[in-house]
């Protein structure tokens, strides 16, 4: 639609930015950031692998915490994207594990998450994120967020 801005499209014939948890080599390469997607939702989390990858990122995902604070050794990316709602341990006890790492404060966090009241954005801001983004979130609001974080 002419002067409609068009949000990026995803790729079905792009290479996938993970397989078997190890990222791959794409036309980006690896000069994007690393970052970190968790969320329960493996459809939501791949999905945003993907975009992620197509926008020049090296993304990976993880659907629970104790797996993301694996991938945090393994993968050793500069900013998380975390949902709050987990199995089991749920993204501000994450976000406070992550803190307490002796490498914890480097890493930018960003709750994306359903849950947009003040209330949740307190609780976020005393569990040590960064940034907190209501789903469904603007790729540009995304993007503009992952930027300003990491410096970029």
């Amino acid at each position: 639609m002419p002067g409609v801005a068009q949000p990026p499209s995803i790729n079905p014939a792009a290479p996938p930015r993970q397989q078997g948890g190890a990222p791959t080599a794409g036309p980006l390469e690896a000069g994007g950031a690393r970052i970190l997607v968790v969320d329960d939702n493996a459809d939501a989390a791949l999905t945003l692998v993907e975009l992620l990858g197509v926008l020049g990122y090296q993304a990976e995902s993880a659907h629970d915490g104790e797996r993301a604070l694996r991938q945090l050794d393994i993968f050793r990316p500069q900013l998380a994207l975390l949902d709050i709602s987990l199995p089991g341990m749920d993204g501000y006890e994450l976000a406070r594990q992550v803190r307490a790492r002796p490498d914890g404060a480097a890493l930018r966090l960003v709750a994306l998450t359903g849950y947009g009241q003040e209330d949740d954005r307190a609780r976020a801001r005393a569990a040590g994120f960064d940034e907190h983004l209501v789903k469904p979130v603007e790729i540009d609001q995304l993007t503009g967020t992952i930027e300003r974080l990491l410096g970029g």
